[in-house]
């Protein structure tokens, strides 16, 4: 499954965002460093459900919205020099380790230095936090690299290793390949068997960049005074209200409102059961919303796994009639996939042995049979034939 990562400097809201992601509880306060141990839970990705176009009755959707899971990790906040240790440095970076993509949570109201502490409204500009968090990640990158460079130069001199095959082998846990390396080395314009330490850092820069992408969410957008959001707007930054998310699904599942995450606006179902406060509450959540199209939180992690990583969202089943399994239940799982796969790939993430007895797959839209090789789209219902039961 899919892994994001939260990430940034302590006190920025990532509980409260991660809270409001997954409904699971994670501890909350304004002093740095409230997360110690990496809370870990399950967010979703927002797709329409193909239900809707097929005209069948599905019990896997929300009123026509498929909510495909993903891991989500909030990490202890970062502080300068984290890469040297300060802090919960190396906890923090140890944590990022098998993210796909990352988060960073910014705190665009301005009311928290770049470690965290409070300080006056609008008096920290976020911008400079977004630079920071991909300098600690470069340098945590390089303190790998530099333990094993000398080894790692002379298997390139001897050809005994292909300095890009053993670099992946040292980056492993970073999910980082050899074609990662390639691809690093290249956009950094350099030639890794023979580069100096700078030309190294640049290297690092171009792998932290591929292996662990990230988008910048400027959180509490709600509390950001008119002059800072203004200032943010040209810094491709996601705004977002972590707290009006979390109060948003908790109005929703006490039955208070009509809201599904991700939805640009809320449908209050009895107002006499409302309190004053929550009245007003509600109106300046509805205000944020109709001045970003929602809260944030869930267009943030829908435009990571769509537009950042790429992903699309297939349907297996098992009869390509009924769009159903063999209980008969309508379009039961969906899966996440990278573009540019197949049903050969399809069947290995339903089961190894589904994928090692592959067959053929069939098109359930079409009723057709399709090639192993066949590049899967968006939305694609899919019929898998294994010899494996």
């Amino acid at each position: 499954m899919i892994t994001l990562a939260l990430a940034g400097k302590p006190n920025c809201g990532k509980s409260t965002f991660f809270r409001a992601a997954t409904m699971a509880p994670a501890e909350i306060a304004n002093y740095p460093f409230t997360t110690i141990d990496a809370n870990f839970g399950v967010a979703c990705f927002r797709a329409a459900c193909p239900c809707r176009s097929l005209s069948v009755t599905c019990t896997s959707c929300q009123d026509g919205v498929r909510f495909v899971p993903v891991n989500l990790v909030d990490v202890a906040g970062l502080v300068p020099d984290a890469h040297k240790g300060r802090g919960l440095g190396n906890q923090f970076l140890d944590n990022l380790r098998q993210a796909d993509a990352i988060l960073h949570i910014l705190d665009a109201s301005g009311s928290t230095d770049s470690e965290g502490n409070p300080v006056e409204m609008g008096s920290h500009d976020p911008r400079e936090d977004i630079a920071f968090l991909e300098f600690e990640m470069v340098m945590w990158v390089y303190g790998i690299i530099d333990k094993h460079w000398s080894r790692l130069q002379r298997q390139a001199q001897s050809k005994s290793h292909s300095i890009h095959q053993a670099l992946s082998e040292v980056l492993t846990g970073l999910k980082i390949s050899p074609e990662d390396v390639r691809d690093a080395e290249s956009a950094a314009g350099i030639n890794l068997a023979h580069t100096d330490p700078e030309g190294l850092k640049g290297f690092c820069r171009e792998i932290v960049r591929i292996s662990k992408p990230m988008v910048a969410v400027g959180n509490k957008v709600d509390q950001a005074p008119g002059t800072m959001i203004d200032r943010l707007k040209d810094s491709r930054i996601i705004f977002a209200t972590a707290a009006g998310e979390l109060a948003l699904r908790n109005a929703a599942a006490a039955h208070l409102i009509r809201y599904l995450p991700g939805d640009s606006a809320f449908t209050i179902l009895d107002e006499k059961a409302l309190s004053p406060q929550q009245k007003s509450g509600l109106a300046r959540i509805a205000g944020v919303m109709d001045m970003f199209g929602g809260t944030g939180v869930q267009q943030a992690i829908d435009h990571v796994i769509r537009e950042i990583l790429g992903l699309i969202v297939v349907y297996p089943v098992e009869d390509e009639h009924k769009f159903a399994d063999s209980r008969g239940r309508v379009l039961p799982d969906a899966f996440l996939m990278k573009r540019g796969q197949t049903p050969r790939d399809l069947a290995f993430m339903v089961h190894t042995d589904i994928g090692k007895g592959f067959l053929y797959a069939i098109d359930a839209r079409t009723s057709m049979r399709v090639k192993d090789t066949h590049e899967l789209k968006d939305g694609d219902i899919i019929r898998i034939v294994s010899t494996a039961k």
